[in-house]
């Protein structure tokens, strides 16, 4: 199902990457003469010349909803992968009513007062708690392997183009009134190649909460948008 009316998309990527890493379904969705937005983080990607200490989760909320009210943009689908499920949360507390549908791809749900080390595998807590002991600025990029990127010629790709994350961003407390669930429309995609016990809990989440759309994609890697751009770009437009 698609829709003829033309339509804003704000596609927001995930730790390291940037807006290069939606350019299949930006392709695919202009094409049919929807907007498409896909704003790089502060400090990653074509913007990696601005990482810096200073760079917190708030840091990459604000992008998004500065966004918003420069470009004027209202009447959206807010789409998060990943890391971005963080930042198109606390940015909806802000720009909910600018809002249509809400897309939350392979990505986290946070609940109110969360950090995102707070919902991280315990390897990981442990490797951000010394990387900010020892005072780093940043992690390294996730490697195509283990995002599961299915084809050769894409892993090359994104190991090219994926840039250190700032560390620091891990450590922000989220503070939620509730704003998702007052979005008309919601989706939760889980593609399960990529292990998160923290993603599960947030599709069985979705599953059980009124109101909430969720699928599962069995044939893509973390990054779906890459692997199987012509499946999500449906999906998108299905928010409509």
């Amino acid at each position: 199902m698609t829709s003829s009316t033309p339509r804003t998309f704000v596609l927001v990527h995930g730790a390291g990457h940037g807006s290069w890493s939606w350019k299949r379904v930006r392709r695919l969705l202009a094409v049919k003469g929807h907007e498409v937005l896909t704003p790089t983080l502060t400090g990653v990607g074509e913007r990696s010349h601005l990482l810096s200490k200073g760079i917190t989760l708030h840091t990459h909320i604000a992008d998004v909803v500065n966004l918003f009210r420069w470009e004027d943009i209202s009447d959206a689908v807010l789409v998060g992968h990943s890391y971005a499920g963080w930042v198109i949360t606390g940015a909806t507390e802000h720009i909910g009513e600018r809002l249509s549908g809400i897309v939350y791809l392979d990505a986290f749900l946070p609940e109110d007062g969360q950090r995102p080390y707070d919902v991280l595998p315990e390897m990981q807590q442990t490797a951000i708690a010394a990387a900010l002991n020892r005072g780093d600025v940043a992690r390294p990029g996730a490697t195509s392997a283990l995002l599961r990127i299915q084809s050769s010629d894409d892993a090359a790709w994104v190991d090219q183009k994926m840039t250190p994350h700032p560390v620091a961003v891990t450590m922000d407390r989220i503070k939620l009134t509730g704003a998702v669930e007052r979005i008309g429309k919601k989706l939760f995609v889980r593609t399960p190649q990529f292990a998160s016990p923290a993603y599960d809990a947030a599709l069985e989440r979705c599953k059980n909460t009124r109101g909430w759309r969720t699928t599962v994609l069995h044939n893509c890697g973390h990054d779906p948008h890459i692997d199987c751009p012509e499946v999500v770009s449906d999906l998108l437009e299905e928010m409509l």
